[in-house]
């Protein structure tokens, strides 16, 4: 197989261009932008600028489909969860990487 040699060079080149475009979100703003999260079952995460959720799925299968799904689509946008899988759990953590 063919693999891409310089990927790095235009992920890095894309994410240089919507740094621009962040800037950190004041306590009102973020709490607005995380509301329809929370709702949906995210809880913050204690001592850490991040939240979390755990899935349980039928089987390891739709537990392994739904990490595929989700990390291909990460991946594009520049972020890249912490997760943990066993069986038909999974458990993610989100946190910002990008802004102080």
């Amino acid at each position: 197989p063919h693999f891409p040699t310089n990927t790095h060079t235009t992920r890095g080149a894309k994410k240089m261009a919507s740094e621009a475009k962040r800037a950190k979100l004041s306590g009102d703003e973020k709490d607005a932008a995380l509301a329809p999260l929370k709702a949906s079952g995210w809880t913050d995460v204690d001592g850490r600028d991040a939240i979390y959720k755990e899935f349980l799925f039928k089987d390891f299968n739709q537990a392994f489909g739904f990490m595929t799904r989700v990390g291909i689509k990460a991946d594009k946008m520049d972020h890249h969860p912490e997760w943990f899988n066993v069986y038909n759990k999974v458990q993610i953590t989100l946190s910002t990487h990008d802004v102080g």
